[in-house]
């Protein structure tokens, strides 16, 4: 990689309207252009970005491939996510054209932990339901039958994916009375598996055969895109919930969907789709699937906090330093 040298006033362009604290911190340092009306952009407007800046600042909604990044001039040399996810930048093509990426992680691990915790509460008691009948008028009273869920405390929890917000949600999931298994690509350490109170489950099919809930918490690859199919769902207990903060992409959709319609399983909690924002009419429609607008990282504190970390990593680079946050490995 060239060596970094200091600019003195960057040009930065923001996809996304951010918070007004963000957004003013960053027009004070930087030559800061920001998207007033916070309409996703387009992929032509998205190359015309690139072409007029130092810095671009994009964020999950933008689909940052290798035409648009090779297309880019040689004054392109930072893209600052907004969040901790990449997936939607290719990171090959970047490292290829010399342009470093950073993102901000941790900073919304407690947020989506906090959510991910909540849709374990809410799904298997059926709360989501009982809301849309409170709302529709047509609650009768008080049955001894009426509106049956299940409880948690006691019930097997299984991670897939261990990371912050993976352990974070155990660190809550234990305070409710869940037994804790979970999948990763390397097992933690026995003094930290015992210090939390889970069990490494090695066996990814294994685990969603045991588990009364399964929650996702690893990272779009190609690896990990629809690692929960038609097969695995297959193996879970017909009791059994799943529930999503991370990806939309890790589920088969189609087949979820079929599983949700039939009764194989009992019901699903999610924040993320695979197209988004468009959300298939079926789950619409499916009574036990309560579904969000992927708000995993949406409070005042998260949101701040990754501007605040965002405005750290390009004054780092402008100052001609590497930033703590930059996702490429391999640079020298």
């Amino acid at each position: 990689m060239p060596e970094l040298s200091r600019i003195e006033r960057p040009r930065v362009r923001v996809t996304r309207q951010l918070l007004p604290a963000v957004e003013q911190r960053m027009a004070e340092l930087f030559d800061a252009t920001f998207n007033a009306d916070d309409t996703p952009f387009s992929p032509e407007e998205l190359a015309s970005a690139m072409a007029d800046c130092d810095v671009l600042v994009p964020t999950v909604t933008d689909r940052i491939d290798a035409d648009l990044i090779a297309a880019a001039p040689p004054r392109l040399k930072l893209i600052a996510n907004y969040g901790a996810g990449v997936n939607h930048i290719d990171l090959a093509a970047a490292k290829a054209k010399g342009i470093m990426v950073t993102n901000t992680p941790g900073v919304f691990t407690d947020d989506t932990a906090d959510l991910t915790m909540a849709l374990i509460l809410n799904v298997p008691r059926r709360l989501g339901e009982g809301h849309r009948l409170m709302r529709s008028g047509g609650w009768q009273g008080w049955s001894p039958t009426g509106m049956l869920g299940h409880r948690i405390g006691g019930k097997t929890l299984g991670i897939i994916g261990f990371g912050r917000i993976g352990e974070a949600v155990a660190i809550r999931a234990k305070a409710f009375g869940l037994n804790i298994i979970y999948n990763k690509r390397h097992r933690l350490p026995a003094n930290v598996e015992e210090e939390l109170g889970v069990s490494f489950e090695p066996d990814l099919d294994r685990l969603v055969g045991r588990a009364d809930i399964i929650s996702l918490h690893c990272p779009l690859t190609s690896e990990t895109d629809k690692i929960i199919n038609e097969d695995r769902i297959a193996l879970m207990k017909p009791d059994a919930y799943i529930i999503n903060s991370s990806r939309g992409e890790l589920i088969d959709e189609v087949a979820l969907m079929d599983a949700l319609e039939s009764g194989r399983i009992a019901g699903a909690g999610l924040d993320v789709y695979t197209h988004e924002p468009a959300v298939d009419p079926r789950l619409l429609a499916i009574p036990n699937v309560v579904l969000l607008p992927h708000l995993g990282s949406a409070t005042f504190e998260g949101r701040g906090a990754s501007g605040e970390r965002v405005i750290a990593n390009i004054r780092m680079w402008a100052d001609g330093h590497r930033p703590a946050d930059q996702v490429l490995e391999g640079w020298s």
